[in-house]
């Protein structure tokens, strides 16, 4: 097996068009204000081999600048498009209780259980997550990249590198818009090391 160590940045997406909502599938581009969070979120030190996105506009328009401005190849990857939240898309959280109190508490307790009424379940979206995080660490072995994607996928990524139970995965951690986190894989002869070095910068 040959030595190497590959770095991962995660960043989500800025505020997207229409503001808050549960919007998962739906794709609405970035707001005026997270085109601004995602372009300071990035520095000029920052240095990557390629990028990686979801192909949901508010991750793909910025994903697709960046590239263009740094010459860097661009990979799009359907499986890290957002969990699927069902009837809940394009409805606030607000709006969500006023309609029926406590769902969302069961929800971020344990999404596993009490899915949203026709949402993509929690199980599936970690599987087709898992599958691309897996593919991605060994087609970009030894480099660093910068993955252009959603909370519910940095969740699920994160929850996989720190072992988070899937029912606990999405209380367990905040990933607020143009949030970065940073994983290093150090891959040897012993075996495959995956560690979160950073999140929420």
């Amino acid at each position: 097996m040959k030595n190497s160590t590959t770095t991962v940045d995660l960043i989500r997406h800025g505020e997207p068009a229409g503001g808050p909502m549960f919007r998962g599938s739906q794709d609405d581009p970035l707001s005026d204000l997270g085109w601004q969070q995602m372009r300071s979120a990035i520095t000029a030190t920052d240095q990557w081999d390629r990028v990686v996105t979801s192909p949901l506009l508010r991750c793909r328009r910025f994903a697709e600048e960046l590239a263009s401005a740094r010459q860097l190849p661009l990979e799009v990857d359907d499986r890290l498009r957002e969990i699927s939240f069902g009837a809940w898309e394009g409805r606030t959280a607000n709006a969500i209780m006023a309609e029926t109190p406590d769902v969302l508490t069961r929800f971020w307790s344990d999404p596993v259980t009490h899915l949203p009424p026709g949402g993509e379940p929690l199980a599936e979206f970690q599987t087709r997550v898992r599958e691309a995080w897996q593919h991605w660490t060994v087609e970009a072995a030894g480099q660093q990249i910068l993955v252009v994607c959603h909370g519910g996928v940095i969740r699920m990524v994160l929850a996989e590198v720190m072992g988070i139970p899937l029912d606990r995965s999405f209380a367990a951690l905040a990933v607020p818009y143009a949030c970065r986190s940073r994983v290093r894989i150090d891959q040897s002869d012993h075996g495959v090391l995956s560690c979160l070095l950073s999140h929420g910068t």
